[in-house]
């Protein structure tokens, strides 16, 4: 094959797959518009980590409603959790990770008693991970959480 042709196939090539990808990310793998988890990260399992609430990055966190992202780290991955001071001043934590399609871009609400939202389909949860509207079925995932001495925050499954 000629390289002027060579060129032209790939070409041709690279754009099918970046337009296949793009309408394949914007459409649905069920009846329920529902996808399994895929490429945008994991949804963490296993998690038991702790986080110094007196530590400048978490500085968020010492008013109702503020919330910081923080990775959850073991030896094989690395994921995203949200924690967040509600509203009644309690410590919750939740995946990032939207149980929608996956994307990670949950963000905490500040109204009706704050609630857990993505920004991408407009995925809305409760507290406690229930699903709000009809964009999913599926809950968010969220974790316990316990202050330990010294203002030690632990983030865990049970």
């Amino acid at each position: 094959m000629e390289r002027k042709a060579f060129l032209k196939t790939l070409g041709a090539g690279a754009a099918f797959a970046l337009t296949f990808s793009c309408l394949h990310g914007c459409s649905s793998d069920s009846e329920s518009g529902e996808t399994a988890p895929e490429e945008e990260g994991e949804v963490p399992t296993g998690v038991d980590i702790t986080v110094d609430l007196n530590a400048s990055t978490s500085s968020n966190l010492q008013n109702n409603g503020g919330f910081i992202f923080v990775k959850s780290k073991d030896k094989f991955t690395e994921t995203d959790i949200i924690i967040v001071r509600n509203l009644q001043g309690e410590l919750v934590a939740a995946s990032k990770y939207c149980s929608h399609e996956n994307n990670p871009n949950i963000l905490f609400v500040n109204e009706n008693d704050g609630i857990y939202e993505c920004n991408v389909h407009g995925s809305r949860f409760a507290q406690d991970g229930t699903p709000l509207n009809s964009i999913t079925s599926n809950p968010l995932k969220v974790f316990k959480t316990e202050v330990l001495a010294n203002d030690i925050l632990r983030i865990f499954e049970a």
